[in-house]
């Protein structure tokens, strides 16, 4: 639900826009277009920077439901909105709710998902996303018809923070959350509910290992980030998603539906929408293959195939071919692109930084790596277009090949396998690394 109502609001303000521009009065005015999708941003990073101070003292399962309260706020305040300050406020306040749960629902899928299990559960974030990304699409379709649409559509927006509200009600705490806050005889309830009575033995004496080894989360600070090994990771996931960003995903996303409009497919809701199916499938594809080929196969796997499909666009439109050619060829590459990043690049990024983060420090460092996503998201849609009226499609094409070629080699570099390995277990053998190079 979380990841689904990221993915409708990332496609709930694409159909309409011109809608609401022209009923509150900024219509033909690019920057306050441009600031309404960008406040959403600016209260994403806000509400990932403090999401991982929540979840320390209060665990998973509060802090979800606390943050149901400015996603429905965000969303109703968005609805009833009768000028631009309070569309802006609204927008605001469901970015804080988007932001906080970007980082909490990826940790709270590794904490309580069994080993086998963890990267196929952790790949639903993605499947979440598009689900919400295609539901906003179609129903995007009656604000063609109706220009007061785009208000039922934030109403419903508003819904899923009912159901997460309601249903972590009847969720489990995180059973590593409670062995650290002391909650002992908790943990091992939930971990023989959720892994099995077998389990509980092995899983408290390892997490109680950890702890040892490394104190609690409820203690640590955000100077431990600057400290080894928590820097060596926190560096690890902010360049994951500095690469993921600057590999161009949100640029293309963006420039698709023009893509399409070259070679004969008018409609944008149509293109969007074949856009949406890809990544879906995409998903999908990583869904299976996650605990089967393992993270870091799969992560440089897919930013080659990124490359490969954007060095494979800029060849289309630089050089002199046919017409028709060089519009399917560039429907190709952006499909492709979509398809291999959504196998890859998108879901293991969530799923690998809690996996290599210490228990100590694992809603820290996803906090800060969020936070980079979000400055960087924000960056790339702020000069996207500057940078291709300037140099042209193509050669800012062939810089997003060039990215995606430095993320496989960095993912080669710098990741570890997590398949099939507990999070102590990772835990562990990293610290252990650190200290033998030291």
């Amino acid at each position: 639900m979380s990841n689904f109502l990221f993915g409708f609001h990332i496609g709930v303000m694409n159909g309409p826009i011109l809608s609401i521009a022209k009923e509150l009065g900024f219509e033909g005015n690019s920057i306050l277009e441009g600031l309404v999708v960008s406040i959403f941003i600016a209260g994403a990073f806000l509400g990932s920077a403090g999401a991982g101070f929540l979840v320390d003292k209060i665990g998973f399962r509060r802090t979800l439901q606390v943050d149901t309260l400015p996603l429905i706020l965000g969303a109703i305040l968005s609805a009833q909105a009768d000028s631009l300050d309070q569309l802006l406020w609204g927008r605001f306040f469901v970015g804080l709710g988007i932001g906080a749960n970007a980082v909490l629902v990826p940790i709270y899928i590794s904490e309580v998902a069994p080993t086998k299990y963890r990267g196929a559960l952790g790949s639903l974030c993605q499947i979440g996303t598009c689900t919400g990304i295609i539901a906003s699409l179609c129903l995007g379709v009656f604000s063609e018809t109706d220009p007061h649409w785009w208000r039922t559509m934030l109403y419903i927006a508003s819904v899923p923070g009912f159901i997460i509200a309601f249903g972590m009600q009847f969720a489990v705490d995180s059973p590593r959350w409670l062995c650290k806050a002391g909650r002992l005889d908790e943990a091992k309830k939930v971990i023989s509910n959720l892994w099995g009575p077998t389990q509980v033995a092995k899983s408290i004496e390892e997490f109680q290992s950890v702890l040892n080894n490394d104190g609690g989360d409820l203690d640590s600070s955000w100077s431990e980030l600057l400290e080894e090994p928590h820097s060596r990771v926190a560096f690890i996931g902010g360049a994951l998603f500095v690469l993921q960003q600057f590999a161009g995903i949100n640029a293309v996303l963006y420039f698709s539906s023009l893509t399409f409009k070259d070679a004969g497919v008018t409609n944008g809701a149509l293109a969007s929408l074949y856009v949406g199916l890809t990544n879906f499938a995409g998903a999908l594809c990583a869904l299976y293959l996650l605990d089967r080929q393992g993270r870091q196969k799969l992560i440089i796997g897919s930013y080659l195939g990124m490359a490969m499909s954007m060095f494979l666009v800029a060849y289309a439109i630089s050089f002199p071919i046919d017409e028709e050619l060089r519009n399917n060829l560039s429907i190709l590459g952006t499909i492709l692109y979509m398809l291999t990043f959504a196998i890859g690049a998108g879901p293991v990024t969530g799923v690998i930084i809690p996996e290599l983060s210490s228990s100590r420090t694992r809603g820290k460092i996803m906090s800060f790596s969020f936070s980079v996503h979000w400055v960087c998201n924000f960056v790339v849609g702020l000069f996207f277009l500057e940078l291709t009226e300037k140099f042209g499609v193509a050669p800012v094409y062939g810089s997003f090949g060039a990215v995606s070629i430095l993320a496989a080699i960095f993912s080669y570099a710098f990741l570890v396998e997590t398949k099939g390995r507990s999070l102590e277990e990772i835990e562990l053998s990293l610290n252990s690394n650190f200290v033998k190079r030291d």
